[in-house]
């Protein structure tokens, strides 16, 4: 139960914090952290509410400590795993980087998820866009080239593509908490349709 809005929700659409035994308030998003712990709903604003009202002292029931970029942090992590399962899909074969790799990946029809760098141009997005499957292929645009970077290993990764698979529907899965947190979807995120924008 989210302890702002009071509603049940699936674990999916929340966040677990847990209370660190100094008193900090501690993010666990893989929900493996011993303790009590609290649920915030999958959302930036609400978490603002919770930590304006106090509410995690009062979910705690002790003193606790906020970390003043708590918000931050979460974003942090969201995205850290998002990039975690994006290197793992590279690791295991299933994920490409390159236009010639990718617009061969989406030629073949094995494409599930398109990556463009937030800092990509318009001119080969859309090139690749046209070859991306229709309700098939997921376009995500949320990384900047640097954090891409790092998720392959390697400089100047512009755009990537990810295979038809678990790695590729975990990976929109943790995606798609990156942007109900940051408001960019609404929804729970087991109902979430793919964005084709």
């Amino acid at each position: 139960m989210c302890i702002v809005t009071r509603e049940v929700k699936d674990e999916a659409e929340l966040v677990r914090f847990v209370r660190s035994p100094d008193g900090v308030v501690v993010p666990d998003l893989a929900r493996k952290l011993p303790g009590r712990g609290v649920w915030v709903s999958l959302d930036r604003k609400l978490l603002d509410q919770a930590i304006a009202r106090k509410l995690f002292a009062r979910g705690f029931q002790a003193e606790t400590t906020i970390p003043p970029d708590l918000p931050a942090i979460v974003s942090k992590l969201l995205r850290q795993q998002a990039l975690s399962l994006l290197s793992l899909a590279k690791k295991a074969g299933e994920a490409v980087s390159g236009f010639m790799k990718v617009e061969e990946m989406l030629g073949r029809g094995r494409a599930r998820l398109l990556f463009h760098g937030t800092d990509a141009k318009p001119d080969g997005c859309r090139k690749l866009d046209k070859l991306a499957q229709p309700g098939v292929v997921e376009k995500i645009v949320l990384f900047e080239i640097d954090e891409l970077d790092l998720a392959f290993g390697r400089p100047n990764v512009v755009h990537a593509a990810v295979a038809k698979g678990g790695l590729a529907e975990k990976l929109s899965a943790a995606v798609r908490r990156i942007e109900m947190f940051e408001g960019l979807v609404s929804g729970p995120a087991e109902d979430l349709k793919r964005k084709d924008d």
